[in-house]
């Protein structure tokens, strides 16, 4: 696997001349967006009056139809930087995933089965919609890993019968070979009780999370400060969960700057990264050639991947064999 310097050579010195040229396609692109922004906007707001001032429309008419004139915004909206977006995971996307390591295919519009979201328990409630892209998947270091963009929602129902959806989880999910043998289920999640209400209060309402399996405390005080551990057989959790696997998920969560969420389910290793958004999308009003853009990429890429490495599960074990 290729370093985040090796990358970022190849980033802008093979990858910088089309880089521009997405730039310059860029730059029209978003013209024509303002373009078309101003003119739905007063059209939109053209019929609404009319609707308004002929139609005696009510407060419920008009507030569904500014959602109407939203959602068609909206489809309007990703449909006119469809081709553009494309041309961007083409073009720099793919090629960057091949140049970190080669035995890695991407697939921009597939993501993680739905399946490995819910076997991971890292989530107790369960989706009614899960949806996602930029799958990618190989072996490294004869470790097998995946992971794309997911978004996973639940379904609510007003008395009305209107329909709302809520978020689960956004953001990078990653499933990879463990390099133990085990039977268990061990989750590892942020700690936001203690963090919020205290040692007191947050440990009574770990300790009484009737959705969750036994909770495990661990011997490492600043692992403790970071994460809750549960898991439906103490003894193995802690096999698991060595002092130097603890202090490598210490670090790997220190380099995320997000929410991690780790569990060990049927002899695999699921991560999910908080991040609240689409992390491998061409950005259309930032120049695509700034250098902060450019390393968000780079280093989103190498981070999932370098997951292998960081926990060392190319290390087998005499109990993995």
């Amino acid at each position: 696997m290729k370093s985040i310097s090796q990358l970022t050579d190849f980033y802008y010195k093979t990858l910088y001349p089309v880089l521009q040229e997405l730039e310059e396609e860029r730059e029209a692109l978003k013209k024509k967006i303002i373009r078309f922004a101003v003119i739905y906007a007063l059209v939109a707001a053209f019929a609404g009056w009319i609707f308004l001032e002929y139609a005696h429309a009510n407060m419920d008419t008009m507030l569904f139809y500014l959602f109407a004139v939203f959602v068609i915004g909206a489809t309007l909206y990703k449909f006119i930087i469809k081709e553009y977006k494309s041309d961007f995971k083409e073009k720099i996307i793919a090629p960057l995933i091949h140049e970190l390591d080669e035995n890695l295919d991407y697939f921009p519009n597939l993501h993680v089965q739905e399946g490995y979201f819910t076997r991971s328990r890292l989530f107790t409630s369960r989706p009614d919609r899960v949806s996602g892209n930029d799958y990618i998947r190989g072996k490294i270091d004869g470790v097998d890993i995946e992971f794309s963009d997911l978004h996973a929602e639940k379904k609510h129902k007003d008395s009305k019968s209107r329909t709302t959806w809520t978020t689960i989880f956004q953001g990078l999910f990653i499933v990879s070979e463990f390099n133990k043998h085990f039977k268990s289920q061990t989750v590892v999640l942020p700690d936001r009780a203690q963090r919020t209400f205290g040692d007191f209060i947050g440990n009574w309402l770990q300790a009484n999370n009737f959705s969750r399996n036994e909770l495990v405390k661990m011997d490492n005080p600043a692992f403790e400060k970071e994460f809750v551990v549960y898991s439906n057989d103490q003894v193995e959790a802690r096999y698991i969960l060595t002092h130097t696997m603890m202090q490598k998920l210490l670090n790997y969560q220190k380099q995320t700057k997000h929410p991690l969420y780790v569990s060990f389910v049927g002899g695999n290793i699921y991560l999910a990264i908080d991040y609240d958004k689409d992390l491998f999308e061409a950005s259309v009003f930032h120049s695509l050639l700034k250098y902060k853009i450019a390393m968000e990429y780079l280093k989103t890429l190498h981070l999932a991947v370098g997951v292998i490495e960081e926990l060392k599960l190319n290390q087998k074990l005499w109990s993995k064999l």
